[in-house]
């Protein structure tokens, strides 16, 4: 069979899968592009797993039939929308849109529409995006309908057409460590237009069967660099000028509001993007004010699916997740189930048996960036016996997934929007198994917003920041601001982030010990704490946690 003149709706599906396999397979190499110092991998892993959704959402529409293809471009769209992980995944599901929404007006595309379909998928992402900035995925998108455009011009083929758009957006990929001066400091080029590369490949690929491309043999990691401030979009972990907070949510909200909602967040918050339409909008905004950016949603509408993320708390937990793969069976119970039980995310054997010592009924393994899907958290949900249910994510990423389940649940549940695993524990000290949900997840959050919370881990990645240069290898303390400390030891790291942290006014250090973390360590920082801060109460336990040897709670 030759190549293609023409793309069908079996074809749009089957670059779909492609593009989903693509990304998998070269999720590591994308992940390593990251600009950030603190061990992670998100924007191939949020590009593959909005792509895992995508794929789904096409399997289900078909259902054993051959849809049309407005019921695929349909799949598509919905799909990337529903499940959009990260920033670089809010980006590429307006993209899939733009260019499903051109695709959808036929049974059959040819090199043309395709050239008009590329085009507007970059349209799409750049509308989505509040100051949109060179040198990221929209560069190479846009670059992709240009090359895409004057090659309908001339060579007017399919496969003319797909080869056009590759070959000058390769070439915009190449040339982005020139706009983004984090790039260029970095030694790499953009992440999330490295993951689009993909897409044209996987279009490709359908074609006229050339193979996907292999991610290259041992490819380095980068050597990363603390980003300057910059205001855009299309990438992940850039904590520009001070924003530390990124806010994900889906908005039911009538699309003539949204102008209006995006003027409010322009005066609150950076990498704006807010993609969708008919009703529903995905929106992502870093920002500070976390309350100003959801209460900028109420006054359109309704959100739902918020997350809240810390930009400098990001980790890779892939592996303690694939071997806790099954849902550990729940917290044994005696007579009737309570009113209201706790689901919480957890992560390391030791974490576990706090959360059901402090009344956690069922526990969904996830992590940071390996995060438990809608349907696994809904599934535990469903089996619990309790009228209502409180959700504590204990991670940002988690958290919108965690408010979706809530939005499908069969009973109510409420989310608490705890960011790390020890404001799930203080949460869970406002805990009453009588109270409803509703009372019981305002009591509990705010005990989670009391707690000072603190983190101790390995820099994968060389940087430099206010707490100055940062080798792989060495050891950071990070709290809700960022990186505190740098040093050589796990112990000199440690009890820096205690010193700045500490004040006169707390009472209690809680150190969970984690892989890494060994008797010395923990004997040296409990006499330092003794040395300097006598009148502290300390208690240690072991959390099993993977990449944190110590999380710290101060109260």
């Amino acid at each position: 069979m030759g190549p293609l003149t023409q793309l069908g709706p079996t074809h749009v599906a089957a670059a779909m899968a492609a593009f989903r396999d693509a990304l998998r397979s070269h999720q590591e190499v994308i992940n390593r592009l990251n600009v950030y110092p603190v061990p992670d991998g998100d924007t191939g892993t949020n590009m593959a797993l909005t792509l895992e959704s995508v794929v789904a959402e096409v399997d289900a529409a078909a259902d054993g039939t051959a849809p049309a293809m407005a019921q695929v471009c349909k799949a598509v769209a919905h799909g990337s929308l529903m499940g959009a992980r990260g920033n670089s995944g809010v980006i590429l599901s307006q993209i899939l849109r733009g260019l499903t929404g051109v695709l959808a007006g036929d049974e059959t595309a040819d090199g043309r529409v395709v050239a008009q379909a590329l085009t507007a998928a970059s349209d799409a992402a750049r509308q989505a995006v509040l100051r949109p900035v060179e040198g990221t995925i929209l560069t190479v998108a846009r670059a992709a309908g240009e090359g895409a455009g004057a090659a309908a011009e001339g060579d007017a083929t399919l496969i003319g057409v797909l080869e056009g758009a590759r070959t000058v957006a390769a070439e915009a990929l190449a040339r982005t460590p020139e706009q983004l001066p984090v790039l260029a400091q970095a030694g790499v080029v953009d992440a999330g237009g490295t993951g689009y590369l993909l897409l044209l490949d996987a279009l490709l690929t359908v074609a006229d069967g050339r193979p996907l491309p292999a991610p290259p043999e041992g490819a380095p990691g980068a050597t990363v660099v603390d980003p300057a401030p910059w205001e855009g979009g299309g990438g992940e972990h850039v904590v520009e000028g001070g924003l530390r907070y990124e806010v994900m949510y889906l908005l039911e909200a009538p699309d003539d509001t949204m102008d209006a909602f995006r003027d409010v967040w322009a005066g609150i918050g950076d990498s704006i993007v807010v993609v969708g339409g008919d009703g529903l909008w995905n929106c992502h905004i870093h920002t500070n004010d976390v309350g100003g950016a959801i209460e900028a949603a109420i006054d359109v509408g309704r959100p739902r699916n918020i997350r809240v993320t810390d930009l400098a708390e990001q980790v890779e937990e892939e592996r303690w997740v694939r071997e806790s793969a099954a849902v550990p069976a729940p917290a044994p119970t005696l007579g009737p189930p309570p009113r209201t039980a706790v689901i919480a995310v957890a992560n390391g054997d030791g974490i576990g048996r706090i959360f059901h010592s402090l009344g956690v009924h069922h526990l969904v393994p996830g992590g940071q960036s390996m995060n438990p899907s809608t349907a696994q958290i809904l599934d535990v949900v469903e089996q619990v016996a309790s009228p209502e249910v409180v959700l504590l994510p204990n991670n940002e990423n988690i958290l919108p997934v965690a408010m979706q389940a809530s939005e499908l649940a069969s009973k109510p549940v409420r989310v608490v929007p705890t960011s790390g695993m020890v404001e799930g524990f203080a949460a869970l000290l406002e805990y009453d198994p009588e109270a409803d949900a509703e009372d019981n997840a305002r009591t509990m959050a705010a005990s989670a917003r009391r707690v000072v919370a603190g983190e101790v881990t390995q820099a994968v990645r060389d940087a430099s920041g206010p707490a100055g240069p940062i080798h792989a290898g060495d050891f950071m303390g990070l709290s809700r601001d960022g990186v505190e400390v740098v040093g050589d030891t796990l112990v000199d790291a440690s009890c820096g982030l205690l010193n700045k942290l500490l004040r006169d006014e707390h009472e209690l250090v809680t150190l969970i010990e984690g892989e890494g973390a060994g008797p010395g360590d923990t004997r040296r920082i409990t006499e330092w704490l003794q040395e300097h801060r006598p009148d502290l109460a300390v208690e240690v336990h072991h959390g099993g946690q993977p990449l944190y040897p110590y999380l710290v709670s101060i109260e």
